[in-house]
């Protein structure tokens, strides 16, 4: 499990194999979503860094016969 400590200043500091599998870095912003007793931390990208995410992503539905 990796933990963050919350510094005096109201910092926090991701463990680098966090931010190296997101790919996260300085100057990034987040938004911060209260879910019932936790904190959902999410990254805000900009659409050009975007580009490419979902490569391979399987794009074929299967759709009822009434449906087509």
């Amino acid at each position: 499990m990796n933990t963050v400590t919350l510094t005096s200043k109201f910092q926090l500091d991701f463990p680098q194999n966090i931010s190296e599998t997101y790919g996260l870095e300085a100057g990034d912003t987040f938004e911060f979503i209260p879910y019932n007793n936790r904190i959902e931390l999410i990254p805000l990208k900009p659409i050009k860094k975007m580009k490419g995410i979902f490569r391979g992503i399987d794009t074929n539905i299967i759709r009822e016969n009434d449906r087509i």
